[in-house]
């Protein structure tokens, strides 16, 4: 089939290799500096460009699918010729190729007989990068069932950098990408568990059809962003026996209740392991914020920085304000140039992990100012380290947090209250340092691994 696919970033080496037998045309991207360069020998074009091409699909490989949709129907594209990565089991149903081929004999060396496998907990991920949370809060509850004398399976649907450190920890892994296509009941080597925990909303065509005989936990991360190429038919048809869905707070289990209100969700809160030394405090002049993830929409950097062009002169300049993740993006691109006559703000890119502590080690305060984020591992590791936070009222963290006490919260995208929190923060500073220490308890009794591995075995004993 001819096809068009729009998206050249992470999801495109992701999913390429299910669109390999197609007609592919060209690629698609928003971004300029991607326009007109070359992808596996494919030409990378812009949408206004590539959809005059005698197209017959266009696969979008992207979670921004609301928007992308939105702009190839604004392009005259028909929405039935538009697909999206979570379609691709039905359009390459009866030609799909296999991969990879040995995921089911590892799963017989690794479980051997029956009766292991029937007492082995398989983790399902989307991925194993360090970045980012599911990954790594997920492997965190396999070494919490390890220790609690389980058996522990671990399998991703891509390979990664915390691959080494799963297998270090006495955890096996598997990696098959039949994950991302397939459902429960195509995939023969995972029949015959003791249980399932299936991490992020990625994994909803998996259940659609799955053993009920297995008992599943669903673990939700994800903000409504996520949910976009969700067909909310083909959730509503999971089947509910033995499945137990829980989130990380609010955000995700609101937008599950956006497309099938009906479904019971309760609540499991992530751990962060605690620091064994204390944070060596570097004492400045000025006082220093700081915002941390990767620089787009979602993550609201551009928010921060309209916050601090309304901040007075005289406030300005008793401040830094430090953007810290990778700054690859269009956004990231377009606040470059925007602060370069506002020198209180410094974009570091990506940090290694020493120039990361020493961040750690000069914030006063961190702000999180996204426009959607369910519970973000930054805000969780800056109040571990007694580190308040200005907090926007989309994230799921503020439901933990009292404005005042444990830090502060402002209406989501609304720089003016932004500006004010930061500007009280530099009028009181001597107050910050206690703030921090309120928010120190809320790690303690929320985020810490004590308190996750109390909610994790109870949850699992329950549903087993």
């Amino acid at each position: 089939m001819r096809i068009l696919i729009f998206g050249a970033g992470d999801y495109y080496e992701r999913y390429k290799k299910w669109l390999a037998q197609e007609e592919i045309l060209a690629l698609m991207d928003n971004s300029p500096q991607k326009q007109g360069k070359e992808v596996d020998g494919l030409k990378v074009m812009s949408p206004e460009e590539a959809v005059g091409l005698p197209y017959e699909k266009i696969v979008i490989l992207s979670f921004y699918v609301k928007e992308m949709k939105k702009q190839l129907i604004g392009l005259k594209v028909e929405e039935k010729d538009i697909l999206h990565f979570y379609d691709l089991h039905d359009f390459l149903r009866g030609r799909k190729p296999v991969y990879p081929a040995d995921a089911s004999e590892r799963a017989r060396q690794i479980c051997g007989d029956p009766v292991k496998k029937k007492e082995t907990i398989l983790l399902l991920s989307t991925d194993m990068l360090r970045v980012g949370g599911p990954a790594k809060v997920l492997f965190s509850a396999g070494k919490i069932f390890k220790k609690n004398g389980y058996s522990v399976l671990f399998a991703s649907m891509v390979d990664g950098e915390l691959r080494d450190e799963i297998e270090d920890a006495g955890i096996p892994v598997i990696v098959d990408a039949n994950l991302q296509v397939d459902t429960m009941e195509e995939i023969s080597w995972i029949r015959g568990f003791r249980l399932l925990i299936c991490n992020t909303i990625n994994f909803y065509v998996f259940l659609s059809k799955r053993d009920c005989n297995v008992p599943v936990v669903w673990w939700l991360h994800d903000s409504a962003f996520f949910y976009g190429g969700v067909n909310a038919d083909r959730l509503c048809s999971i089947p509910q026996e033995h499945l137990k869905i829980v989130s990380v707070g609010d955000v995700p289990r609101k937008a599950m209740h956006e497309l099938v209100p009906r479904f019971e969700i309760g609540e499991l809160l992530y751990g962060t392991k605690d620091k064994e030394s204390v944070r060596q405090r570097d004492f400045h002049p000025e006082v220093c914020f700081a915002v941390i993830g990767y620089v787009e929409k979602r993550k609201g950097q551009d928010i921060l920085v309209r916050a601090v062009r309304q901040l007075p002169v005289h406030i300005r300049e008793s401040l830094r304000v430090y953007i810290v993740g990778k700054d690859t993006s269009a956004m990231a691109l377009d606040i470059r140039e925007e602060i370069r006559n506002i020198p209180e703000i410094i974009m570091t890119g990506a940090l290694d992990t020493e120039a990361f502590d020493k961040m750690f080690d000069r914030m006063d305060v961190l702000v999180c100012p996204s426009r959607e984020d369910p519970m973000p591992a930054a805000v969780t590791e800056a109040m571990r380290s007694g580190i308040p936070g200005i907090v926007s009222d989309a994230v799921g963290t503020a439901g933990y947090i009292r404005d005042g006490v444990e830090g502060w919260l402002f209406g989501n995208e609304d720089a003016g209250e932004l500006a004010e929190k930061i500007k009280w923060c530099v009028e009181h500073k001597d107050q910050i340092e206690q703030t921090g220490r309120n928010a120190r308890i809320v790690y303690e009794r929320y985020f810490s691994m004590e308190a996750f591995e109390h909610h994790l075995t109870d949850l699992i004993e329950d549903h087993i």
